[in-house]
């Protein structure tokens, strides 16, 4: 972890263009958190400028539209309500209204998201609230609900309830920090009471990286995949040698500790995680715990992509990074090897290598405090993607049979659908938005509030896309938001695909449905847009493939009337 000093240091960067605003606003002193962020966000290199408000100065600023913090047009706003100031107000109240305190904290909060919502387009990032235990009646105050801590016990967890409600607003963690590093740790007595600080400088590094990890995956900077060894990794031992009978897992001997990490990753599997083997092993032997012992969490079903082999690792996971085609930077190796992870660190830069402890009763807790795996949204649904990634998989072997690709698309028995936004669909589009950076025209980032925002505004026409063949469906995979400039033009704003479907001939039906929607509509004219970014290089030329016509460096347009439906290979449903 950073130290308060070296990000203090950092906080001194200038910030690049296009930054992403933070204003922060709270009850407590915001000053050195404001510091700590702004250097967290320089040392992980991510472009974030900072807008500290005055000292509890969070009705003056959202109840005036015309305020600083709304002027600074931020795409987040941190709300931290300090759980000592809290403290104090409850106690100021006679005691017969103290069993209301956490519903009527819970209504101001709610009527700050409404003013934020209602003057600003900024996302919303909630600070929970940490605990104070009073003793006033020692570990009775637990069942009495005229105690603090009851109370704020009670108002975290409302708390939580309404943000599940609200598609714009995120959790900052700040409980979960002074439970990890204890209460003598996260505060400062004497730094509250000389300047209202309730954090100490020592545990703001850790505060700041919260903040950053939500900020990095509404940027679209996640992790989708974990690639894992599997010898004293996954479990004790060494399959090759020790065999099926003598591995640890379950029971025998330190089982417990693996089975508690498969139980882990099982999990991040069914978040959307993508689970995937790389071993130096014979791939016979290595897969026999996943089929055959009865204690393994994680079974072959659970795998994407299975590799052992005697090859280095840093080519395994190449191959591995060019079959999910996804970025090296969106995946994290784990091996209980040093010198593999060296290897790979030298040979991968760009992937994430934890150092692991060398007792693997620590691997769980160490991954999960690194929190590699920050998300934005969830859908609920994610656990189909390993099932998705294995039928990709059989796609390739059958293509590689064929001897044309026309051939080889025609036998896919492809259908695709395209329909308008639905609710039912705003959170995995807005998934897509975050996490697309490849096949990404544009790479602006949307929340759920935003795409239902779109979704409901007139001056926007939305498409998205799904895909299923003969191998299965490959649920939805496209997506196209347009602008309208006028009565007669479109802009095409948000224009991206999931590179599983890449050559498929999805981008061909992907602007087919797009033009005939926008002829259907009575517009003459679609312009499109190519912004660079170091990952999304694959597209920089496909609206002149697409026979748009160049008008200036990467603007395009293309005439409705004389725009030529391309040949496809997917049957439509209409």
């Amino acid at each position: 972890m950073y130290t308060f000093k070296l990000l203090r240091k950092n906080s001194k960067q200038s910030v690049a263009d296009g930054a992403r605003h933070l204003a922060i606003l709270g009850n407590v002193s915001t000053q050195f958190l404001a510091v700590a962020i702004r250097g967290y966000a320089s040392l992980e290199n991510l472009p974030l400028s900072v807008y500290d408000a005055d000292y509890n100065q969070i009705d003056a600023q959202l109840l005036d539209p015309a305020s600083e913090v709304y002027g600074f047009e931020p795409d987040s706003i941190l709300l931290w309500l300090g759980t000592d100031k809290l403290y104090e107000e409850f106690l100021d109240l006679p005691l017969e209204a103290r069993s209301g305190f956490a519903a009527s904290v819970m209504q101001k909060i709610t009527m700050y998201w409404d003013l934020i919502s209602k003057n600003s387009k900024a996302n919303i990032l909630q600070m929970n609230f940490t605990e104070i235990d009073d003793r006033a009646l020692g570990n009775y105050s637990c069942k009495v609900g005229s105690a603090f801590v009851y109370q704020i016990r009670k108002l975290n967890f409302m708390l939580e309830e309404a943000m599940e409600q609200r598609k714009n607003v995120y959790p900052i963690d700040l409980l979960s920090v002074q439970i990890q590093l204890g209460t003598v740790a996260f505060y400062d007595a004497p730094l509250y009471y000389n300047a209202k600080m309730t954090v100490s400088t020592d545990a703001l590094p850790y505060v700041a990286k919260a903040v950053i990890d939500v900020q990095k995956a509404l940027a679209g900077r996640i992790k989708k995949c974990v690639i894992l060894d599997l010898d004293n990794t996954l479990w004790g031992g060494v399959i090759g040698d020790d065999g099926i009978d003598n591995i640890e897992i379950g029971e025998l001997g330190r089982g417990h500790v693996f089975t508690d990490f498969q139980r882990w990753l099982k999990q991040l599997k069914e978040c959307g995680i993508i689970l995937c083997v790389c071993s130096k092993n014979n791939e016979d032997i290595a897969k026999k715990p996943f089929e055959e012992h009865d204690e393994m969490i994680l079974r072959l079903s659970d795998i994407a992509l299975f590799v052992a082999n005697w090859e280095d690792k840093a080519s395994n996971i190449r191959l591995i990074q060019k079959t999910l085609n996804i970025g090296m930077d969106s995946m994290v190796f784990i091996d209980d090897n040093p010198f593999e992870r060296n290897l790979v660190r030298q040979m991968i830069p760009e992937i994430e290598v934890p150092e692991l402890p060398e007792d693997p009763a620590l691997y769980l807790g160490f991954l999960q405090e690194q929190n590699y795996f920050e998300t934005a949204s969830f859908t609920g649904a994610g656990s189909d993607r390993t099932k998705l990634y294995q039928a990709e998989f059989e796609r390739t072997k059958l293509m590689m049979s064929f001897e044309s690709i026309d051939g080889y698309l025609e036998s896919l028995e492809m259908i695709g659908e395209a329909k308008p936004f639905e609710e039912s669909k705003f959170s995995r589009i807005a998934q897509l938005t975050q996490r697309s950076n490849q096949f990404n025209l544009r790479t602006v980032r949307y929340t759920d509030a935003d795409i239902q925002n779109i979704a409901n505004d007139q001056n926007y026409v939305t498409l998205y896309y799904t895909l299923r063949d003969k191998f299965g469906d490959h649920g939805l995979v496209g997506v196209i938001i347009m602008k309208k400039k006028n009565e007669d033009e479109l802009f095409i704003d948000t224009w991206l695909m999931s590179c599983r479907v890449l050559k498929s001939g999805m981008e061909e039906y992907i602007v087919n449905c797009f033009m005939r929607e926008a002829k259907k509509r009575g517009f003459k004219r679609v312009y499109g847009e190519y912004i660079p970014t170091p990952k999304n290089a694959m597209v920089k030329d496909i609206y002149k493939t697409m026979g748009f016509e160049e008008i200036s460096e990467n603007n395009y347009v293309m005439d409705v009337s004389k725009y030529e439906e391309k040949k496809i290979f997917i049957k439509e449903i209409n």
